[in-house]
């Protein structure tokens, strides 16, 4: 066995790897939450339009997305590897040990594995209609795209969905506030004048990013009033 195959099984090895496609799917939020929060513009949603159909039709976007996917299958199975990994080590009066850490901290395979589930069903809604199935389609600019915004608006009709959606972003929330700081640590970027920085970082990340992915359906919602 090579020593970087060595290096990645080994525990450290799997968090590093954790915390790179952990920062990688941080990177890749921002700019999809970018996109969509294009939908809160009143103009019937063609500025949201225009940039799904740009991201949906360049070639470099496209790759991207399949090493998007490749990242978050790895970044699920190391994350699977580690928690079972850290549930064998625990001694057996763990659980009359109080830990002072967070509940979020200690919930990371819960609140992924409730993460897991509503991206299965938002890839259902949405990926899968726009790149599979196919959408309605409209003219901009004398251009003939995808009506992705028609779909979101067809979908955040449904109060239950909108109420999942809310909640899945409360779940992503806690998940990236252990997530965020956890991958810099494993990286060993640790120091009394960076850290507090990178904390505060995480935490305005954690918060804004989740807030403005809940407040497109509800802001979708209360439009179809």
């Amino acid at each position: 066995m090579s020593w970087f195959t060595q290096t990645l099984t080994s525990t450290l090895g799997k968090k590093m790897v954790m915390g790179i496609t952990g920062l990688f799917l941080m990177l890749f939020l921002m700019v999809h939450c970018g996109v969509n929060a294009l939908v809160f513009f009143p103009d019937d949603g063609e500025m949201f339009n225009k940039a799904a159909h740009f991201m949906g039709t360049n070639f470099f976007i496209r790759l991207g997305e399949v090493v998007l996917f490749l990242g978050l299958i790895w970044h699920v199975l190391q994350s699977v590897r580690v928690t079972l990994t850290n549930a064998k080590a625990r001694p057996e009066g763990y659980a009359k040990f109080v830990n002072s850490s967070p509940w979020y901290s200690r919930s990371m395979g819960l609140l992924g594995t409730l993460i897991l589930i509503f991206l299965i069903i938002h890839l259902a809604h949405f990926w899968v209609k726009s790149r599979i199935t196919g959408l309605e389609e409209i003219e901009v600019d004398g251009v003939l795209m995808d009506s992705l915004y028609a779909k979101m608006v067809d979908t955040f009709s449904i109060l239950w969905v909108v109420i999942l959606y809310v909640l899945a972003m409360i779940s992503l929330a806690y998940h990236l506030l252990h997530g965020f700081q956890s991958a810099f640590q494993t990286f060993g970027i640790n120091h009394k004048k960076y850290t507090p920085l990178i904390q505060i970082a995480g935490i305005i990340y954690s918060i804004l990013i989740p807030l403005l992915f809940a407040a497109m359906p509800i802001v979708m919602y209360l439009r179809g009033y």
